[in-house]
């Protein structure tokens, strides 16, 4: 029976959509670190290196879309789907790296504290703000099928949050006059976006060391397979996910001593079964007949 694969999430208006998110950034990047120099504010700093780390984790994570596109090869028999998921575990560590960074150079601040222009922190911090909602608008819909463009989506968003930290302490400096605000907000972006990357780096992290879904019960995966009919013991099974859209299981199922044509009806439904059941989109079996002394399932 032949194998159903799924079309890519990713496509050229994913594609088109990240490269305007990285001309967006980009430019407001440039504002910021304008803006944080001449107004003094290391918020406005941390904000705008932040946005950096994010205008090259987008370029990565287009990089990545275009790559998995790529047609498969004697070499690459799978293709070039997992350079999204690199892309991902790139773009979270680098966020957790920056975010450290942030976090050391606000401490020192707090002993070193610097007078701050609000007015022009604010209108660089409003302008950010738009900015990153944008990119948001733009990815929102594909953020939630694929793990690389969701890390960019996680990007965008935990800058805008940050903007509108740095709006209110913007606001809070010019009011109230107090300059420890500023590396306060830079701590607290700091550890927001910190607790956002660590789910996606985990997710990625488990993927790339082939963990079997979380989401799916291995017992209960065997339990549907033996199950079926004729079927006598099912071992050796691994699942994992080559991708966000590619779940793969394959395994051992001992049969009784029958023609092969009854085995491809069973391979059918079994494939029917774990696709319906668990989201299971390729599936490889290997019939036998009390061949495997091991009959464990993993």
């Amino acid at each position: 029976m032949a194998h159903e694969h799924p079309r890519p999430v990713s496509g050229n208006s994913v594609e088109k959509k990240l490269i305007l998110t990285i001309g967006l950034n980009l430019f407001i990047t440039l504002v910021q670190i304008a803006g944080g120099i001449v107004s003094g504010s290391l918020a406005l700093l941390s904000d705008a290196v932040h946005n950096l780390g994010d205008s090259l984790a987008l370029i990565l994570s287009a990089a990545a879309v275009r790559m998995s596109r790529r047609p498969k090869t004697p070499k690459h028999t799978f293709g070039w789907k997992r350079a999204e998921l690199l892309a991902a575990l790139i773009n979270a560590t680098v966020l957790v790296v920056i975010c450290v960074f942030l976090i050391r150079e606000a401490v020192a601040r707090f002993s070193d504290p610097n007078p701050i222009a609000g007015d022009l922190m604010l209108a660089v911090a409003a302008a950010g703000f738009l900015a990153n909602f944008a990119g948001m608008a733009l990815l929102r819909r594909d953020s939630g099928k694929n793990i690389n463009v969701r890390s960019a989506y996680v990007h965008l968003m935990g800058d805008a949050v940050s903007s509108l930290a740095v709006i209110a302490g913007a606001i809070a400096i010019m009011l109230l006059r107090v300059t420890w605000i500023d590396p306060v907000l830079t701590i607290l972006i700091s550890l927001y976006i910190l607790k956002e990357t660590v789910g996606i780096l985990k997710e990625s992290a488990d993927m790339v060391l082939m963990t079997s879904p979380a989401e799916i019960d291995m017992a209960e995966v065997r339990r549907s397979i033996e199950s079926v009919p004729g079927v006598r013991n099912v071992h050796h099974g691994h699942l994992w996910k080559l991708s966000d859209a590619d779940v793969h299981f394959e395994a051992h199922v001992d049969v009784e001593d029958m023609p092969v044509s009854r085995t491809e009806k069973m391979q059918e439904q079994i494939e029917k079964t774990l696709r319906a059941r668990f989201g299971v989109t390729h599936t490889t079996l290997q019939f036998e007949c009390d061949k495997c002394k091991t009959k464990r399932f993993i």
